[in-house]
């Protein structure tokens, strides 16, 4: 038989939050220069506990002058593209091109790289937690 409880009282680190897409402004300064960010507001609502933001090209990225291959130090981490195209490498999958709709899950720790993307392209990642390390990895 089970045991019920009583709910705990515990405040959540969460807070609520919106962010509109109209006037929404971009920054460059993020991981990659030929991309500007949007922060949609989850790390300051989740305490960095996620964290979310709308990607956009600045400039196409041929292929040859992408990221080079590299991994990320975190416990999730989600790519759904948008807009344009964006080929990515993945240790192990080999290479595959993104169109808008397409969504990735790249497991913690697998070493890939950014191989081009369109002038056009936008993307929305989300991971846990909202900071992260990125580090270079060599191609296995």
């Amino acid at each position: 038989m089970a045991i019920k409880r009583k709910p705990t009282k515990r405040k959540s680190a969460m807070k609520f939050n919106v962010v509109h897409g109209r006037g929404a402004k971009f920054t460059g300064g993020g991981l990659r220069g030929f991309f500007a960010y949007r922060d949609l507001g989850i790390e300051r609502s989740t305490a960095g506990r996620f964290g979310a933001t709308h990607i956009k090209a600045t400039r196409a990225c041929p292929a040859g002058q992408g990221t080079g291959w590299h991994r990320h130090r975190l416990g999730f981490q989600m790519v759904y593209l948008l807009k344009g195209w964006a080929k990515f490498a993945y240790d192990g999958h080999g290479v595959m091109t993104l169109r808008p709709g397409s969504c990735i899950h790249q497991p913690p720790g697998i070493r890939h790289e950014l191989v081009s993307c369109s002038r056009d392209c936008e993307m929305l990642e989300i991971t846990s937690p909202a900071a992260f390390d990125t580090v270079p990895a060599k191609r296995a």
